[in-house]
């Protein structure tokens, strides 16, 4: 019987995030996965090899996993980017911000007249209100571009829409008397066009584009995800809340399963229009259905909103600007619920609270879930859990759950929230890295892609530097160590998904996955960390390299 092939491949450094061995020189990759990983004498013991110096000068880590994105940050770019920062996209073009309502309008309007049908949907994305002073967005401003058609543009925090006068007739929703949470009215009576929370955006999002079923089973979206990974030195990442209908499904596995297809995707169902029986129920049978690059069978539950849209739900004293608390998504009788028969059934549950109102509610859900059903090993996951205070944080660690932070909102939002939505005390304990890990709560940072770009080494800086768009640094004590940012993008992420006996650092029996460096990120300045160049990735022993995706 013939052995399958070794290959050695030679480094200038490997950081390996494997404390019995942090580094090396030569890692051996056999049949997808690793062999050994040490100096060259060492691994030639395993027999015939052949020495690859594709990377002799340059530096290998785990592949980096993004433990919180979705992978319609490949889908949106069929829609018109609307966001107030540059942006590139798969294809590395870079797109320039909007700096104003009127910006918003002006590129609405430019590609409206492009559009053959007069009744075509014109959908946008990443629409950033926050950054445009007090006045909201209304319909009148869309209605500007057309009142034939329907529009709809998302916000970058993926929780409310903007839609026009024609999208609210389509929806129904153009008329007095409509009482809802999730949408404001004017004061003719009649909805502004912004639309607030999952029932809300569901009730349009059929008419403008954002269906989410449909959404799910955009191939070319998947594609185009699994480029951006690669750029950004990607090897694992979730989509993290997905209706995951048969169809969607079906495709998501034949695409990751071709031979050229780069990235493990990891996608959670969303606790969405089902009960907690059924939704575990699905999970259970879903994950019967994983490979080894879709990864099925967890639960994505939501219990609030988003804190710069105003839709978290915030403890006392509430908004900084005296705005009204948010929006609960998930009664807590069906968060109970969901918990107790996920940790009966072994099923992993990660549930997204923005304030700490929703942290809380989580916790009490949890440990009530606990009493009656316990389990050793369910490692549940907060993610963002952004305002989480340090005795929050004793109570994770204490129920055995995890936390995934979200440093970005450093950068693009710190100025907002030190400003106006939680006031300069709660902005600079946000995301409060060095809290967790100082409460031995398992710790990953993440970028909500397409909320925030993809870029796990630019969260990292966040994490490091906390440093503020217009260059302010927000807490100084809760920074975090380049060694420990590193670790919170590899290993710490897989942690949270159950992966870490698979991927996240470089040792014998785990997945050939890498992250390849042209710079590294333990020697250059810890303010640089967001500049260190990416040459591509290796995915179960497969070379992607960034310039040919």
């Amino acid at each position: 019987m013939t052995s399958s092939p070794i290959t050695i491949f030679r480094a200038r450094r490997i950081l390996t995030m494997n404390p019995a061995r942090p580094e090396a020189t030569h890692v051996a990759v056999r049949e997808g996965r690793i062999l050994g990983v040490g100096p060259l004498e060492e691994l030639a013991g395993w027999g015939a090899y052949t020495l690859d110096d594709s990377f002799a000068d340059k530096v290998l880590m785990p592949g980096l996993v993004e433990g919180h994105s979705h992978a319609a940050e490949g889908t949106f770019w069929r829609y018109t980017y609307l966001g107030r920062f540059d942006r590139m996209d798969p294809e590395g073009k870079v797109w320039p911000g909007a700096e104003s309502i009127e910006d918003v309008v002006t590129r609405l309007q430019q590609v409206e007249r492009k559009l053959a049908s007069p009744t075509e949907v014109l959908a946008g994305w990443g629409l950033d209100p926050i950054y445009y002073g007090d006045r909201r967005v209304v319909r009148a401003d869309f209605d500007r571009v057309s009142t034939t058609r329907a529009i709809g543009v998302m916000h970058a925090s993926g929780h409310i829409f903007n839609v026009n006068t024609r999208a609210l007739e389509l929806a129904g929703l153009m008329r007095p008397g409509v009482n809802h949470p999730g949408i404001p009215l004017g004061s003719d009576g009649l909805p502004t066009g912004e639309l607030k929370g999952p029932e809300a955006m569901t009730i349009v999002g059929a008419h403008v584009g954002f269906d989410r079923e449909a959404l799910a089973n955009d191939e070319d979206g998947l594609r185009r995800f699994a480029k951006l990974c690669v750029r950004q030195g990607v090897t694992t990442a979730t989509d993290l809340a997905n209706l995951l209908p048969d169809d969607a499904v079906s495709m998501m596995a034949r695409v990751t399963g071709e031979a050229g297809y780069p990235v493990r995707i990891v996608s959670f169902r969303r606790f969405q229009a089902l009960t907690p029986e059924q939704v575990v129920d699905m999970a259970v049978k879903l994950k019967a259905r994983s490979t080894d690059r879709l990864r099925l069978g967890a639960i994505k539950l939501f219990v609030d909103g988003s804190i710069q849209g105003f839709s978290a739900r915030l403890r006392w004293p509430g908004y900084y600007n005296g705005a009204p608390n948010g929006l609960w998504y998930t009664p807590p009788e069906a968060i109970s619920g969901l918990y107790r028969l996920a940790l009966q059934k072994g099923v992993l549950v990660h549930s997204h609270t923005n304030g700490d109102q929703a942290t809380e509610m989580a916790l009490d859900c949890l440990e009530g879930a606990l009493l009656d059903q316990p389990a050793r090993d369910h490692r549940f996951t907060l993610q963002h859990c952004q305002l989480a205070d340090a005795a929050q944080f004793r109570r994770m660690a204490r129920l055995g759950m995890c936390a995934n932070l979200f440093p970005n909102h450093h950068f693009y939002w710190g100025d907002q929230h030190y400003e106006t939505t939680v006031g300069p005390e709660r902005a600079m304990r946000m995301n409060a890295c060095a809290t967790a890990l100082a409460s031995g709560v398992p710790l990953a940072i993440h970028s909500d892609a397409p909320v925030t770009p993809l870029g796990p080494l630019f969260t990292a800086w966040c994490a490091v530097n906390r440093r503020t768009a217009s260059g302010r640094t927000l807490g100084t004590s809760e920074a975090i160590s380049v060694a420990d940012a590193l670790r919170t993008i590899t290993l710490g992420a897989a942690w949270t998904l159950k992966l870490d006996g698979e991927v996240g650092s470089i040792e014998c029996g785990k997945r050939a996955d890498f992250a390849v460096l042209e710079d590294d990120p333990l020697e250059i300045a810890p303010d640089k960390l967001k500049d260190v160049r990416i040459w591509g990735t290796v995915q179960g022993g497969r070379l992607f390299p960034a310039n040919g995706v």
